[in-house]
C-alpha cells in the first residue's frame, strides 16, 4: 500500500485524489491546502487540513499547485529526505527544496474540475533525481492504471510545449471555428464528427501523412474564398500562418 499526502485542490489535486481513493494499492492519509474551503466535500472522506506543520507521514509527498508556488512550498515542508514530487510539465525538478528527494509526477491530460477523467488513458511521466524514487512512482501510476514514462527534464519542457499546441492552441482553433459558425447560424455540432475523426487518424498514420485541406492542395480559389469570409482579423492571419505553415511542410508556397 502506497500512502500519499496531497498539497492543492486544484484540478488536478481534484482528480488524482479522485483516482488514489478509488485504488486499491494507494492510501492517501492526508490532503493539506491553505484553504480548507476547497477541501470541505472531502472532509468526511479524508483527512484535511491547512497547518503545513502537522503533515502526516506518508510514502510520497505529491505537490499539485501552480507553477509559481511550487519551489516555495517545497521550502515550507516541515521535515527531511523523504520523497517530494511535483506534478508541472514546465518546473524544473530542480526547484524543489534539496532537503528531501525530489520527483516529478507529470500527468499529461487536460483537466476540468467537471470533467470525468479515464486515468487508464493517461500517460503518467515520471522523474526523479534518486533511482531509488523511479520504482514506487512507476507503482503509483500503475494502481491508478496509468502508463508510466521514464523521462528526463529536456524531454518534459518539450512534451509540454507540444501538449499546449495539440491542446490549448487547438481548443482555440475550436472556439474560432464556434464563432464562424454561430455567425452564418450552422450548427457547431455537425463539426464534431470531423473533430473526432481528425484525431482518431493520427492513431494510424502521421501527423504529416494525415494533412488535408485546400493549404496542402495549393487550391489558390479556395484559400481566397476563406480570406474572404473572415470578418476578424485575427482569425484572418491565423488563417494566413497556418496556411503558410502547411504549404512550408508540404514544400509549396502561397
Amino acid at each position: 500500500m502506497i500512502s500519499v499526502v496531497i498539497l492543492g485542490a486544484g484540478n488536478v489535486a481534484t482528480h488524482l485524489y479522485k483516482a488514489f481513493a478509488k485504488a486499491d494499492d494507494v492510501s492517501v492519509v492526508q490532503w493539506y491546502n491553505r484553504s480548507l474551503k476547497s477541501l470541505q466535500t472531502y472532509k468526511n472522506d479524508v483527512d484535511i487540513t491547512s497547518d503545513i506543520t502537522n503533515l502526516k507521514e506518508a510514502d510520497i509527498y505529491i505537490l499539485s499547485v501552480s507553477d509559481d508556488a511550487v519551489a516555495d512550498l517545497s521550502k515550507q515542508l516541515p521535515f527531511e529526505n523523504r520523497l517530494i514530487v511535483h506534478t508541472s510539465g514546465s518546473v524544473n525538478i530542480h526547484d524543489l527544496d534539496k532537503k528531501n528527494m525530489r520527483g516529478v509526477f507529470y500527468p499529461l491530460q487536460t483537466f476540468s474540475k467537471n470533467a470525468e477523467v479515464d486515468f487508464s488513458e493517461v500517460p503518467i511521466c515520471i522523474e526523479a533525481l534518486e533511482k531509488t524514487s523511479h520504482p514506487i512512482l512507476k507503482e503509483l501510476a500503475q494502481a491508478i492504471g496509468c502508463k508510466s514514462h521514464r523521462i528526463n527534464g529536456d524531454q518534459r519542457a518539450s512534451l509540454h510545449l507540444a501538449a499546449v499546441f495539440v491542446n490549448n492552441f487547438a481548443n482555440q482553433l475550436y472556439r474560432i471555428a464556434h464563432e464562424i459558425t454561430e455567425s452564418s447560424g450552422a450548427e457547431f455540432d455537425i463539426l464534431k464528427p470531423l473533430i473526432k475523426e481528425t484525431a482518431r487518424k493520427i492513431e494510424e498514420l502521421s501527423p504529416y501523412m494525415a494533412q488535408t485541406g485546400p493549404a496542402k492542395r495549393h487550391d489558390k480559389k479556395t484559400i481566397k474564398k476563406h480570406l474572404s469570409l473572415l470578418e476578424n482579423d485575427m482569425h484572418t492571419g491565423i488563417y494566413k500562418l497556418l496556411t503558410k505553415s502547411i504549404q512550408q511542410t508540404h514544400g509549396k508556397k502561397l
